[in-house]
């Protein structure tokens, strides 16, 4: 079985299908990083703020406004993805500077972010640009009419991991027996249009709960069998209109309504693609091809899935509830879960006073950055070294940096989340457990 389903991903079948993908994707990221200029937030969230919270420490923004040109040069890298030209040179310098700008500043985490970055990168690797593309009518490549099914499955892969692993999160008491936090939720959009009324209702939250669940888990599967293909996709385009029209998630419906197309027949995307080229009267011979997928590129994938099969499930490794703690909550596909908000109240000494002082958040974060680290354990850890720096600059010889933090999650009563009396400038951040975060009971 294992050797019918290799030669099956080995098979040749029309690169249709990878070249629409790179037409769509390279398309959202220009409309996207367009929408992100215009907004202003380049600005605001990587200029602006005094401080950030890298994923990886000593990281930080361009200085200056060298920002817009990080900004300017992954545009031109997404403009130059959708038209296929330069592709190799084109799909590895958006990889890198859409990662460097996602890793930054922890206050910006999307999932949809993390999912560009990984898509980015499979397409180093998958061969999108040997049809209707600026290399092919340049001569910069051989245009072929095939590639190897396994290209094609790696991207529905990486598309059924997001959604099963999404909903797998979604059985959890919180949001199958209480319905939250869509209760908050929908009752914030009672005076919708139409249908809000329907909001009103607590079987309302316990429908789209349970919906939201059951869809994640085997929408992929419905996609990958023909007969309900049609109608799967009709779901999709629904539930993610749905989902952008009651909640403030950006571009994230419309990336998943697209790419999701991925999952028709070669043969549809082969239609589609023939009319855009009858629209472009574009004419280029297409030969069969008959290249193989190098066994350094299967291992390639073969380890990238196997730690995306991993590293959702890191979180089995911690004590504690998952929502409250967040240890292996990042990276992990677990989409709009929960409703988290604290508040942290910072005190500094030098080592051996008696008398601590309130720390004023607002002159090193913005407002955004305060909510953001108020409920996550290891940014509450990096600004409590940040400030360690900022007061011993200012004639501190030891700071002794403590917090009170109390935070909220799905509804329930503030309680207390960290221990009062940890000096967090004795604290690191590493994969340990934090024992110093209070029990969740």
């Amino acid at each position: 079985m294992a050797t019918r389903y290799s030669n099956s991903l080995s098979q040749k079948v029309t690169n249709a299908p990878l070249v629409t993908f790179r037409l769509l994707f390279g398309a959202l990221m220009v409309v996207s990083i367009l929408r992100f200029w215009i907004n202003g937030w380049i600005y605001d969230l990587y200029i602006a703020p005094k401080l950030y919270f890298p994923f990886i420490e000593g990281l930080k923004p361009v200085p200056g406004d060298g920002m817009y040109v990080v900004f300017g040069a992954m545009l031109l890298a997404a403009t130059m993805i959708m038209v296929g030209a330069y592709y190799r040179v084109a799909t590895t310098a958006f990889f890198l500077l859409f990662t460097y700008v996602e890793l930054l500043d922890k206050t910006n985490y999307l999932n949809h972010y993390y999912f560009v970055s990984l898509l980015s990168f499979l397409l180093i690797f998958i061969p999108a640009h040997k049809d209707f593309s600026w290399d092919v009518r340049f001569g910069r490549t051989k245009p072929t009419a095939e590639a190897p099914r396994i290209f094609i499955q790696v991207l529905r892969l990486q598309m059924a991991i997001l959604y099963v692993f999404a909903g797998i999160a979604k059985i959890n008491s919180d949001w199958l027996l209480r319905a939250q936090p869509m209760k908050m939720w929908l009752a914030a959009n009672v005076y919708q249009p139409v249908i809000g009324e329907l909001f009103r209702y607590k079987l309302t939250a316990y429908i789209f709960s349970w919906f939201g669940m059951v869809y994640d888990t085997t929408i992929p599967f419905w996609l990958s069998w023909k007969k309900s293909r049609v109608p799967a996709y009709v779901t999709v385009v629904i539930f993610h209109l749905m989902t952008w029209w009651l909640f403030p998630i950006g571009m994230f419906p419309f990336i998943m309504i697209a790419i999701t197309t991925v999952f028709f027949s070669p043969e549809s995307h082969q239609r589609v693609l023939q009319q855009f080229k009858n629209w472009t009267r574009w004419q280029a011979p297409l030969p069969k091809s008959n290249a193989a997928v190098s066994p350094a590129i299967k291992w390639l994938f073969i380890g990238y899935f196997a730690v995306q099969f991993l590293l959702p499930m890191r979180y089995l490794a911690y004590p504690g509830d998952l929502f409250w703690t967040e240890e292996g909550y990042r990276f992990s596909w677990r989409v709009m879960l929960m409703e988290k908000a604290g508040q942290a109240s910072f005190y500094v000494k030098d080592k051996g006073q008696e008398k601590a002082f309130l720390v004023p958040n607002y002159e090193y974060l913005t407002q955004q950055q305060e909510k953001m680290m108020a409920t996550q354990p290891d940014m509450i850890v990096q600004y409590a070294h940040m400030l360690e720096e900022i007061y011993k600059a200012k004639g501190l010889t030891d700071p002794v940096i403590t917090a009170e933090v109390y935070v909220t999650l799905n509804g329930r009563p503030n309680r207390q989340f960290i221990d009062p009396k940890v000096d967090l400038t004795e604290v690191r951040n590493d994969w340990r457990h934090k024992t110093w975060i209070s029990r969740y009971d």
